[in-house]
């Protein structure tokens, strides 16, 4: 019997007719998650791709260019933190994200609760947000919209432009676990996992 299997190894075998000599590689299948390469310098990634901690931001490796993306963070400690949108031109060094900077390139849920377009605070929506909340995130090019624990927030952010990536930053001890698949909770109607785009691969 032992014969039989050495047979599928051998290359000079008679009986190897068929299986062919080559070894063609598979190939890996993208996956959207938070990027090593744009990330501020004390920034720490773990949990491939998916966990931040330490001080600064990162962005996805993907932009938001679907026509409605979906995707979340989970609290698992709390501190300073926050998460939007942003363009690569953010200074993932500086926290907050678009720190003294009212036009910067980012849209941002912080921790107090407050929705901020750079410096500036856009909406005051009062919530507290707390070790094992789930905040989710829509964008459709349209309206930016957040969710707590699969519930809406109700806070329609408009008027944003560019090519936008997943953004987040954490401070004071924060660990945030983001999830661009496998949710925690299902995605408002006709929202869906981020999706790469072909170009990119």
């Amino acid at each position: 019997m032992s014969g039989c299997f050495c047979c599928l190894k051998c290359r000079c075998c008679p009986w190897r007719i068929g299986f062919g000599t080559g070894h063609i590689p598979l190939k890996e299948v993208p996956v959207v998650c938070l990027d090593t390469n744009h990330m501020g310098s004390d920034v720490v990634i773990v949990k491939t791709g998916r966990r931040i901690c330490g001080t600064g931001g990162a962005l996805a490796n993907a932009p938001l260019v679907q026509d409605k993306s979906y995707f979340e963070m989970k609290v698992q400690s709390t501190g300073i933190w926050g998460i939007g949108l942003a363009s690569r031109k953010i200074n993932l060094d500086k926290v907050p994200l678009g720190f003294n900077l009212p036009d910067a390139e980012c849209w941002v849920l912080r921790s107090d609760g407050c929705v901020y377009h750079g410096s500036e605070c856009i909406q005051k929506l009062g919530v507290d947000l707390q070790e094992g909340d789930i905040v989710g995130i829509t964008y459709d090019h349209i309206e930016l919209n957040f969710y707590k624990n699969g519930e809406s927030l109700q806070c329609p952010v408009t008027g944003i432009k560019g090519t936008l990536y997943p953004a987040v930053y954490v401070d004071d001890g924060a660990i945030l676990d983001i999830q661009f698949s496998e949710f925690y909770h299902v995605p408002p109607n006709n929202f869906d996992k981020i999706m790469i785009e072909k170009s990119l691969l």
